[in-house]
C-alpha cells in the first residue's frame, strides 16, 4: 500500500474515532448528597457518667465508652429501689417498687429476698395522629423497626419528656439482663402494661413447676400458666440452686413474641459473702458492678445479646393500633416459615451505633468475661479479630478443663449461650497485640443492615490506648461519616464515595431535558451537530482523495 493510501486510511480511522467519541461520550458521575450526619458521640453523654465513682456506698466501675450507663441506675440496681435515697431515685426513671431487696436469710451480708417487677412496652409503634412511629428508638441512623421489650417497672412517661417522642432510656432493646444470686428467694412479678397477653418462661433457670400457691410457674400457657391479660399481673417464684447464664422469655405465641424482643439473659451468680449483685443491666454490655465471684477472676464483664429482625413482622405494629387487627396480623396472617431477616442487632443496636455502647474495652494482660447469647433465629458465627477466646461455660453449665475450646469462631444456634474468657496476653495465640480488633458474625448476613454493609452486629474490642476522649475508637480506616447518615442505609449514597477521588464508583448521571437549562441543551445539540457535519465533510473528502489516488495508480 502506498504512503498516500496509508495516510488517507489513517485520516478515515481518525474521523470515525472522533465521530464515535462525539456521539457516544460516557456519562458523568452524579454528585451525591451525603445527608444529615449524626454526631459520632452525642454530647448528651456527660463525662461524669463515665468516671469510676461511688453512689449509695456502691462501687461503680469506670465506663469510658461514648454512651455509659447511668450510674444512679447502677446504684439502685445493686441496693434496690427501696434502699436508696429519694435523690438517687429521682436521677433514674425507676418506680419505688421496681426492685425490692429484703432480708439476709443466710447471714452472709447481702439480701436474699428479691422482688423484681417487669412491664411490657412497645417501641416504634403506630399513632393515628402522627406520621412517625412512637415511642421512637433507632437501631441505626433512620432505622426504626417496631419492638416489644421487657422493662424494669418505670415511673413517668414512656417518652423522655413531653417535648420528644424519643423513648425513656429504660425502654429499649434488648430486654435487660437480670442477675440474682444462687440460693436467693426471688419473686418476679410481670405487670402486663401491654395490649396483648404475655407470660414469662425461665429458660434453663432452676424453678419449680408450681408456685407455693399451686399456680403454674413455668410460663407455658398450654401446660402451666394462664395468660396474663392486659392490666393483670402474676408473680413467679424461684430459688435457683445452680449458677450460670440462662434466659427468660415470653411463651405466649412464642414464634412472634420472642422475635419481637420479649427475651433476655437471666444470670444466676455464684453465692459469695457480701455479694450485692447488679440485678439489671439495661442495654446489656459492660457490667459496672460485677459479682464477687466474677470480680475475683476477671477484670471486666460484658453481656452480649444478638438478635435478628424480620421487617415484615416488626412493622406490623406500625400499621394499626386496634388490638383485633393486630392479633389477626400476628397470630394468623404472619407466616414464620417465610421469615427473612433484614436487620441484625447487638445489644439492641446495629453498626455504627454499636461503637457508642457495645465496645469491649481492654488493657494489656487483662482477663475479660463475655456472656454471649444468640436470641435470634439465625445461626451466629461469632469471630474475634486479634484474639482467640476460650469457652468456659455452655448454656450455663461450666465446662471441665478438658472440654474447653480455644478458637476464633464460636457458633451458636438460637437460644444458646457461651461464656468466653478473653485474655489480652500478647503471645500470638490469646492476643496479637494492642489495637482496634473487630468482632462480628461470620454469617455474612449478620454484618449488614437491610443488605447494606457495614452494618448489623459489627463492633470492636478496643485497647484503651486506642480509645478517644469521647469514648469512640481512634479509627484509622475509611472515613466513617457516611455510616452516620440515614441516606447510607436507605441505599442513596455510593459506598466508596469519600475514598473515590476519580469518581469511578459513584452513580451514573443521565442527562434529561429537565436536568439542563433549555439554552444549555440547545447549545449542546447545535455544537454536536456542527462537529458531526465537519467530520462528515472531512470523511467525504478523504474518500474522494482515496479514489483519485487509486485511479492514478491504475493509470500508472
Amino acid at each position: 500500500m502506498s504512503k498516500s493510501r496509508l495516510f488517507c486510511f489513517f485520516i478515515l480511522l481518525l474521523c470515525l474515532s472522533n465521530t464515535s467519541s462525539a456521539l457516544f461520550q460516557p456519562p458523568t458521575t452524579t454528585e451525591t448528597y451525603l445527608g444529615k450526619v449524626e454526631d459520632f458521640c452525642p454530647k448528651k453523654h456527660i463525662n461524669s457518667w463515665r468516671q469510676q465513682q461511688q453512689i449509695e456506698g456502691v462501687d461503680i466501675a469506670a465506663s469510658p465508652v461514648c454512651s455509659p450507663d447511668n450510674p444512679y441506675n447502677i446504684a439502685a440496681f445493686v441496693k434496690g429501689t427501696n434502699n436508696v435515697s429519694m435523690a438517687t431515685l429521682m436521677n433514674t426513671h425507676l418506680a419505688p417498687d421496681t426492685l425490692i431487696k429484703g432480708k439476709d436469710l443466710d447471714g452472709d451480708g447481702d439480701p436474699d429476698e428479691i422482688h423484681i417487677r417487669l412491664e411490657v412496652l412497645e417501641l416504634n409503634g403506630f399513632s393515628p395522629d402522627l406520621a412517625d412511629p412512637v415511642t421512637t428508638y433507632n437501631i441505626a441512623p433512620g432505622i426504626q423497626p417496631g419492638f416489644w421489650t421487657f422493662v424494669p417497672k418505670h415511673r413517668g412517661m414512656s417518652n423522655k419528656s413531653a417535648e420528644t417522642l424519643v423513648a425513656n432510656p429504660l425502654i429499649r432493646l434488648p430486654s435487660p439482663a437480670i442477675r440474682v444470686e444462687q440460693g436467693d428467694k426471688v419473686f418476679i412479678t410481670l405487670e402486663n402494661s401491654h395490649y396483648f397477653p404475655h407470660t414469662i418462661h425461665l429458660h434453663g433457670v432452676d424453678h419449680s413447676f408450681q408456685t407455693t400457691k399451686g399456680e403454674g410457674n413455668d410460663g407455658v400457657p398450654q401446660t402451666s400458666n394462664k395468660l396474663i391479660m392486659p392490666g393483670k399481673q402474676f408473680t413467679y417464684e424461684i430459688t435457683p440452686r445452680q449458677p450460670g447464664t440462662m434466659v427468660y422469655h415470653c411463651h405466649v405465641q412464642a414464634h412472634t413474641h420472642i422475635m419481637m424482643g420479649l427475651i433476655g439473659m437471666f444470670i444466676v451468680e455464684e453465692n459469695r459473702a457480701n455479694n450485692w449483685v447488679q440485678t439489671f443491666n439495661v442495654g446489656n454490655g459492660f457490667v459496672r458492678h460485677s459479682s464477687k465471684a466474677v470480680a475475683k477472676k476477671y477484670d471486666r464483664e460484658y453481656d452480649l445479646q444478638y438478635q435478628d429482625i424480620d421487617r415484615e413482622l416488626h412493622n406490623i405494629i406500625q400499621t394499626a393500633n386496634d388490638s383485633r387487627l393486630l392479633a389477626k396480623a400476628f397470630n394468623r396472617d404472619y407466616n414464620i416459615t417465610e421469615r427473612t431477616p433484614d436487620y441484625f442487632i447487638l445489644n439492641g443496636r446495629s453498626f455504627p451505633f454499636t461503637l457508642r455502647e457495645s465496645l469491649i474495652i481492654v488493657k494489656p494482660e487483662e482477663k475479660i468475661k463475655l456472656r454471649v447469647f444468640n436470641a435470634g433465629d439465625q445461626l451466629l458465627a461469632l469471630h474475634t479479630h486479634g484474639f482467640k477466646p476460650t469457652s468456659t461455660h455452655l448454656d450455663g453449665v461450666e465446662l471441665k478443663p478438658s472440654a474447653r475450646i480455644q478458637r476464633d469462631v464460636f457458633t451458636l444456634g438460637p437460644a444458646q449461650r457461651v461464656d468466653l474468657e478473653l485474655y489480652a496476653h500478647n503471645d500470638g495465640l490469646h492476643n496479637m497485640g494492642a489495637g482496634i480488633w473487630t468482632f462480628h458474625d461470620h454469617n455474612e448476613l449478620g454484618v449488614t443492615t437491610d443488605g447494606i454493609y457495614p452494618g448489623g452486629h459489627i463492633s470492636s474490642i478496643v485497647f484503651e490506648s486506642f480509645l478517644g476522649e469521647n469514648g469512640m475508637p481512634k479509627l484509622q480506616g475509611v472515613d466513617p461519616t457516611p455510616f452516620f447518615t440515614a441516606e447510607f442505609y436507605k441505599k442513596q449514597y455510593p459506598v466508596w464515595t469519600l475514598s473515590d477521588d476519580k469518581k469511578h464508583y459513584g452513580d451514573v448521571f443521565i442527562a434529561t431535558d429537565e436536568s439542563l437549562p433549555a439554552e444549555d441543551s440547545e447549545t449542546t445539540d447545535e455544537t454536536q451537530m456542527l462537529i458531526l457535519l465537519a467530520q462528515i465533510i472531512v470523511l467525504i473528502g478523504t474518500v474522494i482523495l482515496v479514489k483519485r489516488n487509486t485511479g492514478n495508480s491504475h493509470e500508472a
